[in-house]
């Protein structure tokens, strides 16, 4: 317990601080997805720190690139520890009172795990409401029983124009847990275009309870 409290706040002091750094030059107010094609490049680029009690902290980092509805994107210790994975996709979008955003991927994963990994990334907004939602089934070129499906689920409030909270589900298999499915709560605090995140999973579970931080930023 000790140990997760301190590498919480010392994860926490970090993230606070780039994102005080970050925000001195950031302007504007964020809007929640989805959003409309931009002309030319959008960048965005991600971290989480993950922090356990019982095993060993890492950090997950995704890029994207994205160019009307053309989506790269680029992700290390997301399908599995040490490795990295490429995703390539098409952006579908429309709705007014009511708007959506629906991405297919199809990745390639190396480094500890090898494989290929078709999916999507699909969100769904109603006034200060909103559904996020990406998943895909990851299938391992070496030992085929290894493959599996990963998700990750929120459903978002956002009442202030830069505070987002709601819950949070996630199957994965980059660490190890009793649970099939973790689930929990979340909250952002947005400035600009930086967005800092803090989840909570399984906190009513002492045995499978961790934290992850998020600082987000878009370019």
């Amino acid at each position: 317990m000790r140990i997760l409290l301190i590498n919480s706040v010392v994860a926490a002091a970090l993230i606070l601080s780039a994102l005080i750094c970050a925000a001195q030059e950031g302007g504007g107010s964020p809007t929640p997805p989805p959003r409309e094609n931009a002309p030319g490049w959008a960048f965005s680029a991600t971290g989480m720190y993950y922090s356990f009690r019982d095993q060993s902290d890492f950090l997950l980092a995704v890029a994207t690139a994205k160019k009307g509805p053309l989506h790269l994107e680029v992700r290390y210790n997301y399908e599995a520890l040490d490795s990295g994975s490429l995703f390539a996709g098409w952006k579908f979008s429309g709705g007014k009172t009511v708007t959506y955003e629906l991405t297919p991927i199809l990745g390639a994963v190396f480094g500890a795990k090898e494989g290929i990994a078709p999916g999507f990334e699909a969100s769904l907004a109603y006034g200060i409401a909103d559904i996020y939602i990406e998943a895909e089934y990851v299938r391992d070129l070496e030992v085929r029983e290894d493959s599996f499906t990963y998700s990750w689920s929120e459903l978002g409030f956002t009442p202030l124009e830069w505070l987002r909270f709601g819950l949070v589900g996630q199957r994965t298999m980059v660490y190890k847990s009793d649970r099939d499915i973790q689930r929990g709560l979340f909250a952002q605090l947005m400035r600009g275009k930086v967005t800092l995140g803090f989840y909570v999973f399984n906190p009513d579970d002492s045995d499978n309870q961790f934290a992850v931080f998020s600082l987000g930023a878009e370019f």
